[in-house]
């Protein structure tokens, strides 16, 4: 049996161990668009800061994949897919054969249609490259701006910060990370980061960005100038599915599949931000090593489904913990809050119906797991509502 996995991140790579794991002697091909080994892109943030080198964060070294059976070929970029003659033709012509095909292409950095955004010294943040090209440019020193307070905008001025830079954030949202955090924990995070040397404008849009040859500063809608040898853009991401598009697969925002990952072809499976399950698109990459165990189980001949969780994040901004899952801030929910001032902890609960619906833990996450099991069980929390911010400890007293 040949089995052909398309993307070397953690999910494609994940799938393609699984499947060697499951299925001894199988023909595995592991094609990644990067020249790197598979690496920990979690990890990309200590390599922005100069905490870790590149050969740190790589996870699966040619020895250890030829050990298992596969067969890694970096640097190979796919660039169509035969679904009847079940093949797979690289950039440089060559035709790889397959029974099975894994797509874990994953996504792409998204940039504004600003001008000047293709100035040099304007670059995104989202791989390997991305991160050595901005660690080369802040050895220079001097102002740089980051576009988007999203995580990844946050862990980008966060190393700039670190290596020297003076960092200003720009977003369009009231507060950073307002998809995992409420108002107040974003302001919270804004003060901390800010204390470091970050500085923010927020809600602001970004008009332009202005230079001479390169990148010099960042217009604002308001006409506020802000210097800038270094322009970081995070806005966010969008599926990589133009080869699944153009090989004819099922198509909504992202690649359509089933219970088991697999496409509109029973020969072609898609997983991680690439695939679209049940109308939803996934972002992180729990989810998307759930998904490539299934897909590999699927390839054995298996028949386990796929299950999505309830979305929960455990991040880590500039040495601060943040946890969030659920709903954060619906309208028709109550709300359970716990402040301490002191050590700089918050906590916020969403309740309906007596049911835990959301939460968002910012400086102390421990007891991340058990709020997460109240999401997801949908148990009632009316019992010991008035410990729920205390932690399990606290509501087995009181229950």
């Amino acid at each position: 049996m040949r089995v052909l996995v398309i993307g070397a991140g953690p999910a494609g790579t994940r799938c393609a161990v699984r499947i060697a794991e499951r299925l001894p002697g199988t023909e595995i091909v592991l094609a990644g668009a990067e020249s790197a080994l598979p690496y920990d892109r979690i990890a990309l943030s200590k390599v922005l800061e100069g905490r870790a080198e590149v050969g740190d964060i790589i996870t699966h070294p040619v020895g250890v994949l030829r050990a298992k059976g596969i067969a890694y070929r970096p640097a190979t970029r796919i660039v169509a897919l035969d679904c009847v003659g079940r093949a797979a033709v690289t950039e440089k012509g060559e035709r790889v054969g397959y029974d099975a095909c894994v797509i874990a292409t994953g996504s792409r950095a998204a940039r504004l249609p600003l001008p000047g955004a293709d100035l040099p010294g304007v670059l995104l943040y989202r791989d390997l490259s991305d991160v050595l090209a901005m660690r080369r440019a802040a050895m220079a020193g001097g102002p740089a701006v980051v576009i988007g307070g999203g995580l990844l905008g946050l862990e980008a001025a966060a190393g700039l910060a670190h290596a020297g830079m003076k960092v200003t954030v720009i977003h369009a949202v009231d507060w950073p990370m307002e998809r995992q955090l409420d108002a107040e924990a974003g302001a919270m995070l804004a003060r901390r980061l800010g204390a470091r040397g970050i500085r923010f404008a927020m809600p602001a849009k970004t008009a332009a960005i202005a230079g001479d040859g390169r990148a010099e500063a960042v217009l604002l809608a308001d006409g506020t100038r802000i210097p800038a040898r270094l322009v970081v853009m995070s806005v966010g991401i969008r599926p990589e599915t133009g080869l699944a598009a153009a090989a004819g697969l099922a198509m909504a925002r992202g690649i359509v599949v089933d219970d088991q990952m697999r496409t509109s072809d029973p020969a072609v499976f898609a997983i991680g931000e690439c695939a679209e399950h049940g109308g939803k698109l996934i972002g992180l990459v729990a989810p998307a090593l759930e998904q490539a165990e299934i897909a590999a189980e699927a390839i054995a001949g298996g028949a386990t489904a796929w299950a999505p969780r309830t979305d929960s994040a455990a991040l880590k901004v500039s040495g601060t913990a943040v946890w969030s899952a659920g709903e954060i801030a619906p309208a028709d929910a109550e709300v359970v809050t716990l402040r301490d001032e002191g050590t700089d902890a918050y906590r916020r609960f969403w309740l309906r119906e007596g049911r835990l619906v959301g939460a968002v833990l910012y400086g102390d996450t421990d007891d991340s797991g058990f709020y997460l099991n109240l999401i997801t069980s949908g148990c009632s929390v009316a019992p010991f509502r008035a410990a729920l911010a205390m932690g399990p400890a606290y509501v087995k007293v009181a229950a």
